[in-house]
């Protein structure tokens, strides 16, 4: 009895030393990852289409808020100050960090290589949406990543900088920033072909944010401050009046499915509406690639050939 008793402490033993090393090896392997933080969506899911099982991303922004104009408190600040690596959009997005102090060395500009081609906006109106209240557009364009090739130049930036901290997993980063870059010029050629079927086609976007968009696919297009789930005043509808009179728009261009009563409202121009969701906060479905597929899919109403003609979504 007193040799099955030793016995089976050893066992005992040797399992719960089984069960540290298990518990240990996971821990080492969940902070072994790259911790990346970011400030908008599309970051979030070309910074984990690339590195894959390597990192670990955090976008801590509200999803009822638009991340643009979010403001981090302090608590967040400092998750953002501790992580490995801070993956930003550029072209004056976030403009919380022009007032917080983060390490220089972990910062990345995703679109610094691409800073050329930014655009600028001219004659910026103070208007008011969602909980971030009063603001103002920047004196940049900042939805980069609506043109498929300046999302290219956002998950590239992310493939060399990945590589850099982990140099030996470039060819890892490689070959996953690769598949995602076949996607976006997939996107890209399903929307060239698209517009091109009505060159001429107008638009009116309800909010000024598809100035990436409206240049990669040379749109005819002017911007309103509209937001879908509220109803324009009158004002709204005389300043969409007086646009119509020299430009007879046939349809406008949405973040979000607006209200029926907008719709309704809008049909009585002859105005239809169609949802393009610039994604830049994380989507109550899919992921970026299939929020862009279905971007395309609503086009469709306007641009194709064939298209219907009740207005419907």
């Amino acid at each position: 009895m007193k040799w099955k008793w030793i016995f089976g402490l050893i066992a005992l033993q040797v399992l719960s030393g089984c069960d540290q090393k298990k518990t240990s090896s996971t821990t080492d392997e969940a902070s072994s990852k790259l911790e990346l933080m970011v400030v908008n969506y599309p970051l979030k899911y070309f910074a984990e289409r690339i590195g894959g099982d390597l990192v670990e991303v955090q976008f801590p922004a509200p999803g009822d808020t638009d991340p643009a104009y979010w403001t981090p408190g302090e608590e967040t600040v400092t998750v953002f100050q501790e992580a490995d690596m801070i993956l930003l959009n550029g072209a004056g997005y976030a403009q919380w960090l022009n007032k917080v102090s983060l390490p220089p060395s972990k910062l990345v500009n995703t679109t610094y290589s691409v800073r050329d081609q930014y655009i600028e906006i001219e004659g910026q109106t103070t208007h008011t949406h969602g909980p971030e209240g009063k603001h103002a557009h920047g004196e940049l364009a900042f939805t980069t990543w609506l043109d498929p090739g300046l999302a290219i130049a956002h998950a590239d930036a992310i493939r060399k900088a990945l590589s850099r901290e982990l140099p030996g997993n470039g060819e890892y980063f490689n070959e996953r920033f690769l598949s995602l870059k076949e996607e976006l010029q997939m996107i890209d050629r399903e929307l060239d072909a698209l517009v091109t079927q009505i060159p001429d086609e107008l638009l009116v976007f309800s909010h000024p944010v598809y100035q990436y968009f409206e240049k990669r696919y040379a749109l005819h297009g002017k911007s309103v401050h509209w937001e879908p789930d509220q109803f324009p005043d009158r004002g709204m509808w005389e300043d969409l009046e007086e646009i119509l009179l020299g430009y007879p728009a046939k349809w406008m261009v949405w973040e979000g499915e607006p209200l029926t009563q907008t719709m309704d409202k809008l049909k009585e121009y002859g105005i239809g509406s169609i949802v393009f969701h610039p994604c830049g906060n994380t989507p109550e479905k899919g992921d970026y690639i299939s929020v862009m597929q279905q971007n395309i899919y609503n086009l469709k109403v306007a641009f194709s050939t064939q298209k219907e003609t009740d207005f419907s979504f």
